[in-house]
């Protein structure tokens, strides 16, 4: 039996909110992911709410109508405020408990469905703009994909792609939380310096810009500073995970990366898509962390764990979809990129949390920690265009006969997610979009 598997998860629940119940939602009844949300061009203050099929579930809405009673005061006070993270950082149990009583509220012939069609606290999606579900203190980008990592270096240095520390150490920076914006939120080239050759720098427009497939998690439980967490305990500290573009100034980041890494080349801007899906919901879809080969040094102790080997990954298929301007003008569907499972990531989710912790550094509700860019061994799932055009060498053509080596003004990139696993229901992370407009 996987730990974490509940009730909240029997495939044969349906709700009453029909569009809930077709097969290729990404939002059934088994998945209630939670987000921020308002009135589309209201400039209203936002709100916390649950994705339920093609509808949200105003959660401030229900707290008013007295549909929350039953839970803890302080969930019921959470669910009230405009960001997540009061729900953080009461920790796994109040966050289940919200999420069985919301299926309660939902489900096939509750007692509630009137009260909540009378009141108008079922929003439709397609109404609503996105902000980003949590007030983020800190954000830290990973390197966790070994085959990511192996396809950069070997751009790089092509006889020693791979540093001697990658296999002992999970590999991450420190990136800029200000700039992480929600789904739909355009995002502008940047301008910097970069070098061409031998020659002088220029400062100018980006033209090696770039997408990063990659998967956040958002922190629930923290810890003092000074203190850690153990790999043991790691997992009860992640709230949920979500998609995320961690956008890159291929140019601008070659110049400036030597010899204290990511700043300007990626600070521009992160984009998040709306809705969190619970470590709970994703209990079923729990994977065997990656098999290391054999000549592969194991983990130190302190990332080591028999629970983490053997469910430590998440099986989230993972897929990259383009469009360009001309594309949207012709009606031309967009156009699939790569496709690839999280579960091939060389460090698992709690390994991150716990090596980031590893030296007494606090970790608090709401900080952001991402996967970095996930990749796989074939040419179909390699997760940025830094890989799919072998550093822009070589170039692709799209269904309207454009060609691309990296991101030109117009173009639209678009993450999507979804698990599935036998006797469960498929649920799905949503999309994560942004365009591209002209540099300042």
């Amino acid at each position: 039996m996987i730990p974490g598997i509940n009730a909240t998860h029997d495939p044969k629940i349906k709700s009453w909110v029909e569009s809930a119940n077709e097969p290729n939602t990404d939002f059934p009844i088994q998945n209630l992911p939670f987000g921020l949300f308002r009135p589309a061009g209201s400039g209203k203050e936002p709100r916390i709410g649950v994705a339920i099929g093609d509808r949200i579930l105003d959660l401030g809405a229900c707290a008013q109508l007295g549909l929350l009673q039953s839970a803890d005061a302080e969930v019921v006070r959470a669910c009230q405020q405009s960001a997540l993270n009061a729900l953080m950082t009461l920790g796994p149990e109040s966050s289940s408990s919200l999420r069985q009583l919301v299926q309660n509220i939902l489900v096939e012939g509750s007692s509630q469905q009137q009260s909540i069609v009378d009141s108008k606290a079922l929003v439709p999606i397609a109404e609503a703009e996105f902000l980003v579900p949590a007030k983020i203190g800190g954000y830290t980008d990973f390197y966790a994909s070994i085959h990511h990592a192996t396809n950069v270096g070997r751009l790089f240095r092509p006889d020693n792609p791979l540093l001697p520390n990658y296999k002992y150490v999970p590999i991450a920076y420190h990136g800029r939380s200000s700039s992480i914006v929600a789904n739909g939120t355009p995002v502008v080239r940047p301008n910097g310096q970069q070098r061409s050759g031998e020659n002088d720098p220029v400062y100018a427009p980006s033209r090696r810009l770039d997408y990063e497939l990659e998967v956040g998690l958002y922190m629930g439980l923290g810890n003092a500073l000074g203190t850690q967490i153990p790999i043991t305990e790691a997992s009860r500290h992640i709230f949920g995970f979500s998609l995320l573009n961690d956008w890159s100034a291929r140019d601008i980041q070659a110049w400036e990366y030597q010899p204290l890494g990511p700043f300007l080349g990626k600070n521009f801007g992160t984009t998040v898509s709306p809705w969190v899906v619970t470590a709970e919901a994703l209990a079923p879809f729990r994977a065997p962390a990656w098999t290391r080969p054999t000549d592969d040094p194991r983990p130190l102790p302190y990332l080591s764990s028999e629970e983490d080997q053997q469910l430590g990954a998440i099986n989230i298929e993972l897929e990259v979809l383009i469009t360009s301007k001309k594309m949207r003008e012709q009606g031309i569907a967009p156009y699939r990129l790569s496709r690839v499972n999280f579960n091939t990531m060389y460090w698992t989710p709690a390994q991150m949390v716990t090596h980031h912790a590893s030296t007494g550094c606090n970790l608090q509700p709401g900080d952001l920690l991402a996967s970095g860019t996930v990749s796989g061994s074939t040419p179909d799932s390699l997760g940025s265009l830094l890989e799919i055009t072998k550093g822009g060498r070589e170039s692709f053509t799209l269904p309207s006969s454009e060609t691309r080596t990296f991101l030109e003004d117009g173009d639209e990139v678009i993450l999507r997610g979804s698990c599935c696993a036998p006797g469960f229901r498929r649920i799905g992370f949503g999309e994560c979009r942004g365009v591209i407009l002209p540099a300042v």
